[in-house]
């Protein structure tokens, strides 16, 4: 007896070594991320958490947003961002080179409220002659840095449709706020990522735009160079492109690099 206690003493020990050595270990991330990925990390985030020990605390914002507060010196551990803009920010110092990434790509989207008669958007021809018509639309505003605000502005000049436009068209700082306004009947007619649909309810998908004036923006991971916890940050990157993460990415209209 005497034998077996002293045996289930040197095990609880040991165990108590590992379980010091794996808090030792753990780390507190912070990510800043997209907000056209919220859905995804707040779903992703609790696993990873769980199968390394680390916390990762998420904060969303405009890709512009991003880049410009990476720039003026503020500190983070991950950044996802837009492909081009993380390898401004490596040209720059900012993200640790061969850090980085691809996580998955998204295109742009037509979006309308729930139990509207769909529109027809098939060609180019179709979606210019619906913007036209339609009595408003709402995307997000170039400004603030979000990628399909930038798309949508450039579209129009395109179009060569942007002197009509302009009076009807609101212009919002997220994509939430955008499809909130959306699904509250206070427009006709959304423009975001494909994505975008997992952010709220009361609205509908109705496409991505004609592939002749479809953008796909990459979303890229990459470890900041100014982070603390440099080993927990390249960790969260690689989760990123885990099997699980995938599974998400999909479920979420992203498509997974």
């Amino acid at each position: 007896m005497t034998r077996k206690l002293a045996i289930a003493a040197c095990v609880a020990a040991l165990a108590a070594v590992v379980m010091n050595g794996r808090t030792a270990m753990a780390a507190e991330i912070r990510v800043l991320s997209p907000v056209a990925l919220r859905g995804v990390m707040s779903d992703v985030v609790p696993q990873f958490e769980r199968s390394s020990g680390h916390k990762a605390l998420i904060e969303t914002a405009t890709v512009g947003s991003i880049v410009d507060r990476l720039l003026k010196g503020e500190a983070a551990d991950a950044v996802v961002v837009a492909a081009p803009q993380l390898e401004e920010l490596q040209k720059q110092g900012k993200i640790v080179v061969q850090s980085r990434n691809d996580i998955a790509r998204v295109g742009v989207a037509v979006f309308v409220r729930a139990g509207t008669p769909k529109i027809d958007i098939s060609s180019v021809d179709a979606f210019k002659s619906k913007l036209l018509s339609a009595k408003s639309i709402i995307h997000g505003d170039p400004s603030s840095g979000g990628v399909s605000g930038i798309h949508m502005a450039n579209v129009v000049e395109r179009l060569g449709i942007a002197a009509e436009m302009k009076p009807k068209t609101q212009l919002r700082r997220s994509s939430q706020e955008v499809l909130e306004d959306l699904a509250k009947g206070n427009v006709e007619i959304g423009i975001g990522l494909t994505s975008d649909a997992a952010l709220t309810s009361g609205i509908d998908f109705v496409g991505p735009l004609p592939t002749e004036l479809q953008n796909f923006t990459v979303y890229s991971a990459g470890a900041a160079a100014n982070s603390k916890e440099p080993d927990a940050a390249k960790a969260f990157i690689a989760f990123l492109s885990s099997p699980t993460v995938q599974t998400v990415l999909k479920s979420k209209g992203f498509e997974p690099r």
